[in-house]
């Protein structure tokens, strides 16, 4: 079904520097006046759940069950594609794939109260999964197979593909270009990662044409509440266009003949609703090289955020730096590794 995105308020979606600064300030009461402000009446009980990237809460209310207000961060996302990330966890809900979807207000999924753009959603209690139960993993797979199956329906219009250059090349620009980096690793880490970004590229262009579909984009444990004996799934804010193995590969830990087991209990419940392209394999180092550079350049380009200084103080330090050289380092001999095999 072609959702028609639920719309928001016809004012300006760009951030500006006030918004920012707006936004680095919010506080309870703020937060309390916005959720009240669409009519639901809270008890003053606000518990901050651990998001940096955007500001998350648990609100109480009286007589019924706490919300979770979602505030979105000024220079993240544009309307737009907050609203097509909605939409697309509205479908799945639909669809009965669980997912924790945003409530739809008077029509509306995203709000405003003065700057601040937020979602409400239902609170949703659940543990980790265990990934070393084969059930789970199996559970897992079923679940991304039908996500994904939706995912390829369409694609996303306002949201970007994950992609060598977004999260390699201008995430290597960034640190360089704002100095991150100290005096003594820079010519070391320039170095560094041109090769990794010549390896990068050939693991992608060499894998030819591979099917790019709607992702979740960010499928970590901590995304994932287990709760009667099955997955619920949260945090669709990553969700952009990619292969089918960037919502697959971070549940496989251990070592090779570890991973091989649980990749085979994953896709055991995956191609139940789907096919998986086997050469997607080769891009599993490739993916979590990305990350990791993405990572890094994430951080920095927060820094202003007064949050990240306090959350993250070992980010300023050479021992760091050296430590992510070390580990971009071990990252060229593993993608230089035969891929895991699919058995």
């Amino acid at each position: 079904m072609n959702r028609a995105l639920p719309p928001i308020d016809t004012e300006a979606s760009l951030p500006t520097a006030g918004n920012n600064a707006a936004y680095h300030a919010l506080g309870p009461e703020v937060v309390l006046d916005a959720v009240e402000g669409l009519g639901f009446v809270c008890d003053g009980r606000l518990l901050a759940l651990n998001s940096y990237e955007n500001r998350v809460y648990q609100v109480g209310r009286e007589d019924a069950d706490p919300l979770v207000a979602k505030f979105y961060r000024p220079e993240r996302w544009s309307d737009e594609a907050i609203l097509e990330e909605h939409a697309f966890s509205l479908e799945l809900s639909e669809e009965e794939i669980p997912v924790v979807s945003p409530l739809v207000l008077a029509g509306r999924t995203l709000h405003r109260h003065g700057p601040y753009r937020f979602a409400l959603y239902p609170r949703r209690g659940g543990r980790t999964p265990e990934l070393d139960d084969p059930s789970h993993l199996e559970q897992l797979g079923r679940f991304l197979g039908r996500l994904h199956n939706l995912g390829a329906a369409r694609p996303f219009l306002h949201r970007p593909t994950l992609s060598v250059e977004h999260f390699g090349e201008a995430s290597t620009e960034f640190l360089l270009a704002h100095h991150f980096i100290p005096d003594y690793l820079v010519e070391r880490y320039r170095t560094l990662v041109e090769d990794l970004l010549g390896t990068l590229r050939a693991a992608f262009d060499g894998l030819g044409a591979v099917g790019i579909l709607r992702l979740h984009g960010d499928f970590h444990l901590g995304n994932i509440l287990w709760r009667d004996n099955a997955p619920q799934v949260v945090d669709f804010d990553d969700a952009r266009m990619g292969p089918a193995v960037q919502d697959l590969w971070m549940l496989l830990a251990g070592d090779g003949r570890e991973r091989s087991l649980a990749l085979a209990d994953l896709l055991e419940g995956y191609t139940q609703f789907r096919d998986f392209d086997a050469r997607e394999l080769n891009l599993v180092e490739p993916l979590r090289t990305l990350r990791l550079m993405h990572y890094a350049a994430w951080i920095a380009r927060r820094w202003s955020d007064p949050a990240f200084p306090r959350a993250f103080p070992w980010f300023a330090s050479p021992r760091y730096w050296e430590e992510h050289l070390l580990t971009l380092g071990e990252q060229v001999d593993a993608m230089a590794e035969p891929p895991l095999v699919w058995a």
